[in-house]
C-alpha cells in the first residue's frame, strides 16, 4: 500500500500500521460514498408528501417512535457510516434552519448522487461536475424567487398563513384534523409573533401532551400549563383575579450551612424551638398575605406543616414547579420571580385573570390552567391523543408547523407545492443548459434530471404511474407555461395546485436546493477514504 525504498533498497512504511487499516480511492471510493448516502436517502424516499410512509425506530433501551419527520428518523436510526452521518446532519441543518421539508431535502441530495454517479462513469470529472452543479443550483435559487408570490396577512386576515400550514401537516399523522391544528400553530405563533422586527421566539410557545381524550381536544391556551396540583387537596380550585408569588425560596426554616447539633435536655426547650420554627412559618405566610398574594407558586417543597399554614391562612399554593415554567408564568403574568421572602413586594407579584385547576378522566392527574394573563406573550398548546406515541409524533408535526408560521412571518413569499416549483425549476434548469459549453453542461442536466426526483417520489407514494404522471404535469407546464401544476397527490382532479390550496415556503425550498448541492459537492471531493479496518 505505501511502501517506499531508500537509496539502499531497504523498505520503510509511511503510513502507521497499515495492515489495520482499509483503504479505497479514486473511483471506487466515489462509488461507495455514492451508494452509502443513496440508501440513506432510499429509506427517507417512502416517506415523502400526504401519501408517505411511516417509520418505527426502536432504541437500545427499547422505546419506540413511531415517525413520519425525516429528521427525526435520521437522529434516531443510529448511523455508522461517515457518509450516511453527512444526510444526517443535513437534514439536521435543514431542521434547525427551516423546520421543515427535512425528508425532500435528503431524497432530493440521494437523487443528485445518483445523477453523478452515471456522469462519474462516462469519465467527467468529479470537481467539474461540482462545479456544474454549483452553477445549476443557483439557477434554481433565482427562479424559485421569480415564481415565487408574495401574500399580504395581519392579524385578522390568516387564511394563507393557515393553508401553508396545512401542506405541512397533510403528511403527518394527524392529517385528519390538520384544519384545526393548522388554525393552533398560526394562532400560537401569532400570539407570541412580534410583527414590527417580524421576529418569532418560538420558546415562549410551551407544548403540553397528556395521553387521554382524542386528537380533536386538543387546545391553545393563552396562558401556562402546569403539570402540577394545588399542595393541598382541601385548597380552592379556581381563583379569580389572581395576584402570584413566584418563589424561588424554600417554605422551611432556614438551616445553618455549618454541621450543628442541637442538645435539648427539657421540654420547654423542645417547646421554645417548635414555637420558633412555627413562628417562622407564620411569618412567612404573613409576609405573602401581607403583600397581597392569593396564590403561591414555589420551586422548591414546604414542610407539612407550612402546607397546613398556608391551608388554614387561605392560601392556595402550587410547589415543585420547575424553572422554565416558572419563567414563563412570569412572563405570561408580567410578574418577577423572588429569590428571597425579605424581597416581596406588591409590584412583584403576577397578575392573572383565573387561576384553575382542571381534572381528567378517572386517574388522578390534575393541571393548573393560568389563564387571561396580564402579558399574553406566553402561549401553551395542550395536546390530547390516544397514546405516548401519538402525543409524541403530534409534538413533532406541530413543531413543523410552528415552524412554517415563522417562516413565512420572517419571509411572507410562498411557491406552490405537490412537487411543482421542483418541475418548474427542472425546465428552467433544462433551458439554461444550453448556454453553458464545456463539460459542465452534462452537469446542469443532471440536476434538471435530480430535480424531478422529488415529484417522481410524490407519485409513486401516492399509488400513481410514476414516470407517466410526471411527463404529463411536465407537458402542462410547458403547454400552459404555469408553474402552479404539481402532482395530484389526493386526487382531487386537478394538478393546479393553486387551486388545492398547496403551498410552500420559498425560503425552505431554497434552502432544500442549496444545502443538498453543498454536501453533494463535498461527497464527490473525496477521493480517498483511509479507515480502521473493523477487527
Amino acid at each position: 500500500m505505501a511502501l517506499a525504498f531508500d537509496e539502499f533498497g531497504r523498505p520503510f512504511i509511511i503510513i502507521r500500521e497499515q495492515e489495520q487499516k482499509s483503504r479505497l480511492r479514486g473511483l471506487d471510493a466515489q462509488k461507495t460514498n455514492i451508494s452509502a448516502g443513496k440508501a440513506v436517502a432510499r429509506i427517507l424516499r417512502t416517506s415523502l408528501g400526504p401519501k408517505g410512509m411511516d417509520k418505527i425506530l426502536q432504541s437500545p433501551d427499547g422505546d419506540v417512535t413511531i415517525t413520519n419527520d425525516g429528521a427525526t428518523i435520521l437522529e434516531q436510526m443510529d448511523v455508522d457510516n461517515q457518509i450516511a452521518k453527512l444526510m444526517v446532519e443535513l437534514s439536521r441543518s435543514q431542521d434547525y434552519e427551516i423546520g421543515d421539508g427535512t425528508t425532500g431535502v435528503v431524497v432530493m441530495a440521494g437523487a443528485l448522487l445518483e445523477q453523478a454517479e452515471k456522469l462519474l462513469e462516462r469519465g467527467i470529472h468529479p470537481i467539474r461536475i461540482a462545479e456544474g452543479y454549483e452553477l445549476a443550483s443557483r439557477i434554481a435559487f433565482e427562479h424559485l424567487e421569480r415564481i415565487s408570490h408574495k401574500f399580504e396577512f395581519d392579524g385578522t386576515n390568516i387564511e394563507d398563513l393557515i393553508q401553508t400550514c396545512m401542506t405541512t401537516l397533510s403528511s403527518k399523522i394527524v392529517n385528519r384534523c390538520k384544519r384545526s391544528m393548522a388554525e393552533i400553530a398560526v394562532k400560537a405563533v401569532l400570539a407570541v409573533a412580534d410583527l414590527e422586527r417580524k421576529d418569532v421566539n418560538l420558546d415562549l410557545i410551551k407544548v403540553e401532551g397528556k395521553v387521554g381524550g382524542k386528537l380533536e381536544d386538543t387546545e391553545l391556551i393563552y396562558g401556562i400549563l402546569v403539570d402540577k396540583d394545588m399542595s393541598h387537596p382541601q385548597m380552592p380550585k379556581q381563583i379569580e383575579d389572581a395576584k402570584i408569588a413566584i418563589l424561588t425560596c424554600p417554605f422551611e426554616p432556614p438551616k445553618p450551612k455549618t454541621k450543628h447539633k442541637v442538645d435539648i435536655d427539657s421540654v420547654e426547650k423542645f417547646q421554645t424551638l417548635r414555637e420558633q420554627e412555627q413562628k417562622y412559618f407564620d411569618d412567612m405566610v404573613k409576609k405573602c398575605k401581607d403583600v397581597g398574594a392569593t396564590l403561591v407558586i414555589c420551586q422548591w417543597g414546604f414542610d407539612d406543616e407550612a402546607n397546613h399554614l398556608l391551608m388554614h391562612r387561605n392560601l392556595p399554593a402550587v410547589r415543585w414547579v420547575g424553572g422554565v415554567e416558572l419563567e414563563l408564568i412570569a412572563i405570561a403574568t408580567g410578574g418577577r420571580i423572588v429569590p428571597r421572602f425579605q424581597e416581596l413586594t406588591p409590584e412583584k407579584l403576577g397578575k392573572a385573570g383565573l387561576v384553575r385547576e382542571k381534572a381528567f378522566g378517572t386517574t388522578k392527574d390534575r393541571m393548573i390552567y393560568i389563564e387571561h394573563c396580564a402579558n399574553s406573550r406566553a402561549v401553551t398548546i395542550f395536546i390530547r391523543g390516544g397514546n405516548k406515541m401519538m402525543i409524541e409524533e403530534t409534538k413533532r408535526s406541530l413543531h413543523d408547523a410552528l415552524c412554517v408560521a415563522r417562516n413565512l412571518i420572517r419571509n411572507n413569499s410562498i411557491v406552490y407545492g405537490g412537487g411543482s416549483a421542483e418541475i418548474s425549476c427542472s425546465l428552467a434548469v433544462e433551458a439554461a443548459a444550453d448556454k453553458y459549453p464545456g463539460v459542465e453542461q452534462y452537469a446542469i442536466r443532471a440536476f434538471a434530471d435530480a430535480l424531478d426526483a422529488i415529484p417522481m417520489a410524490l407519485a409513486e407514494n401516492s399509488g400513481l404511474q410514476p414516470i407517466e404522471t410526471l411527463s404529463a404535469v411536465k407537458s402542462q407546464q410547458i403547454k400552459e407555461n404555469n408553474p402552479c401544476c404539481g402532482i395530484d397527490c389526493n386526487d382531487v382532479g386537478t394538478n393546479d395546485m393553486r387551486e388545492q390550496n398547496v403551498f410552500e415556503t420559498l425560503i425552505g425550498k431554497q434552502q432544500q436546493i442549496l444545502l443538498s448541492t453543498q454536501v453533494v459537492k463535498m461527497i464527490l471531493k473525496i477521493d480517498d477514504v483511509i479507515s480502521p479496518s473493523e477487527y
